[in-house]
């Protein structure tokens, strides 16, 4: 986790212990991953940034108020930020600010009174089913690598696992008897998942496969070389691997496979809800961006198949 920049050499109003009792937070309490905690780390800096530059810095946080934040919203858009940019840095201030007042040390939060900038959503990158079969059967080999990765590959795209619950997933978690993983998701909040199939035969035979070799104190399930837990990294370098393998010629993620997932369940059937259980979402209309994929693949075999098209 990156720490905060200290300023306080300029008279900050902001203390860095008081970022990082907040980073602090959102890690134990909240449950945010690696990759959150330094958005937020940088977003605040940004805005700390800001503060110095209009001489606001040293009356922090009483200085701050919803007419800075429309300031501050303006200074992003001079310098060529995004919308969605912005948006971001908003949400993280209302949530830096809700944590002051909750330890009493403000009191309105200026961010809720403040309108988040608008941006459209860009659909996700998926594969075709063709294109997730290959990916997830490149693995060749009875090695034990090679098994793990089979395994890891058939989660991710056949219960729609994020990169982080995957690699949380500890022994206890497992239950190969009637198929179901316990996933820590977002925030803490656990969530069964249920898997079958191809899925379940993988993680089964790589399960059979680590029986025989030292369980880590902390009980990971997917093990690197040296016995410990697989890091987030390692499962990307795993997909990258495999895509170049399978001759797929694009970017390939694992939420690539978690998109790829949830948009070949919608389009055979599943309805929204169901699959809002699957993923973790707390918010159906997150779920509904997978709608978007499925009209517009159905849209183009419309284009190219209809007569009149």
């Amino acid at each position: 986790m990156d720490k905060p920049q200290d300023r306080s050499g300029s008279g900050a109003g902001i203390s860095p212990v008081q970022i990082q009792r907040f980073l602090e937070y959102q890690r134990y309490e909240r449950g945010a991953s690696e990759h959150t905690l330094r958005a937020y780390g940088k977003d605040l800096d940004d805005f700390i940034g800001f503060l110095a530059r209009t001489g606001r810095l040293g009356g922090f946080p009483s200085c701050v108020d919803r007419l800075t934040l429309r300031h501050y919203i303006g200074d992003m858009s001079s310098r060529g930020l995004s919308n969605r940019s912005a948006a971001r840095r908003i949400s993280c201030l209302r949530s830096f600010f809700r944590f002051l007042r909750m330890r009493n040390e403000t009191g309105e939060n200026p961010a809720d009174m403040i309108r988040t900038p608008k941006f459209s959503r860009s659909l996700p990158d998926v594969l075709d089913e063709k294109q997730s079969g290959a990916l997830v059967e490149a693995p060749e080999g009875d090695s034990f690598a090679a098994v793990r990765d089979r395994a890891i590959l058939e989660l991710l795209y056949g219960a729609g696992l994020r990169v982080g619950e995957l690699t949380g997933l500890n022994g206890q978690d497992v239950d190969l008897r009637i198929g179901v993983l316990r996933v820590r998701g977002k925030g803490k909040k656990e969530r069964l998942v249920p898997i079958a199939g191809e899925a379940m035969a993988a993680l089964k035979r790589y399960m059979d496969a680590r029986a025989g070799r030292p369980v880590p104190a902390d009980g990971a399930v997917f093990l690197n070389r040296l016995g410990t837990r697989l890091d987030q990294r390692s499962i990307r370098r795993i997909v990258r691997k495999y895509a170049g393998k399978s001759g797929l010629n694009v970017r390939v993620t694992p939420h690539t496979l978690r998109h790829s997932c949830a948009t070949h369940l919608l389009n055979r059937g599943a309805d929204l809800r169901s699959l809002q259980e699957l993923l973790g979402h707390s918010s159906l209309s997150t779920t509904q961006i997978y709608t978007h994929l499925t009209m517009a693949a159905l849209r183009a075999i419309y284009d190219k198949s209809h007569p009149r098209a």
